[in-house]
């Protein structure tokens, strides 16, 4: 069997619409790509919007359907097995960026500031609605039902997939900083390595659906409580450039 050459154009779509999102941001406010960091989560769901409508066109050009593409069916699976499945996925996810912030920050845990910054108020609500839905049936339908079903090698339908699944993090948001953007690569690396294998394994998409929802949740969560109180963001900003200052005079110091 080969390949649908077409996955090399469709699979790094994402990192395209991110990186081009926030360069032409930047250049219609005039403004350096640090500053509109904070905007990442509505940015994105805009661009979750662009990739569902893509997703819809791709299914009409193939005559199927958003469903049929990414093999969901209703009752797969028990609540138990969902619920442990969702489990391991959080672990997995938080160890990940464990992992990727002692490799790249030398600190466990490591949090990045921007990616719970404040946004006015009336939007970071709305986010909360719309960010981990959109984001979770723009992610999983592009890089598991498109990517990993249109790919015959069983090896090669599990890691290009999640290679890109991860790489898109590295766009969001977009930075100039090289060891930012490797960071967010590696945070998503081991957790999209074991979707893409889950699913080729025929795991009910639902729970895989399920944990991406709350995994996104989570996050917005965090930004709308950033939003309504500015001021704890203001102390975690503070307690995290402190962590940088301390393990940057260790690093000249000792290393």
């Amino acid at each position: 069997m080969k390949y649908n050459q077409k996955i090399w154009l469709v699979l790094p779509m994402r990192c395209f619409l991110f990186l081009s999102a926030f360069v032409f941001c930047s250049i219609l406010i005039q403004s350096n790509l640090t500053e509109l960091t904070h905007w990442w989560s509505i940015l994105a769901s805009v661009i979750n919007i662009v990739t569902i409508i893509a997703l819809w066109m791709i299914c009409r050009y193939n005559h199927t359907t958003y469903c049929k593409m990414i093999h969901y069916e209703k009752k797969q699976g028990s609540i138990p097995q969902g619920v442990l499945f969702i489990a391991i996925m959080l672990l997995i996810g938080i160890g990940g960026m464990y992992l990727a912030g002692g490799l790249c920050y030398h600190k466990i845990p490591y949090f990045a500031p921007m990616m719970i910054a404040p946004i006015p108020r009336p939007l970071a609500i709305l986010n909360i609605f719309l960010l981990p839905l959109t984001t979770t049936i723009a992610e999983d339908g592009l890089y598991l039902g498109y990517g990993v079903n249109n790919i015959p090698s069983k090896r090669a339908a599990i890691l290009i997939p999640a290679f890109f699944y991860a790489l898109q993090h590295s766009f969001i948001p977009t930075t100039l900083d090289m060891r930012f953007m490797i960071y967010r690569f590696l945070s998503f690396f081991p957790l999209t390595i074991w979707i893409c294998y889950q699913y080729d394994k025929k795991t009910s998409i639902s729970y895989i659906m399920a944990g991406h929802w709350i995994l996104n949740l989570a996050t917005t969560t965090q930004i709308a409580l950033t939003s309504f109180y500015p001021e704890a963001y203001a102390k975690f900003s503070c307690a995290c450039v402190s962590s940088r200052i301390i393990f940057c005079l260790i690093d000249r110091t000792f290393l």
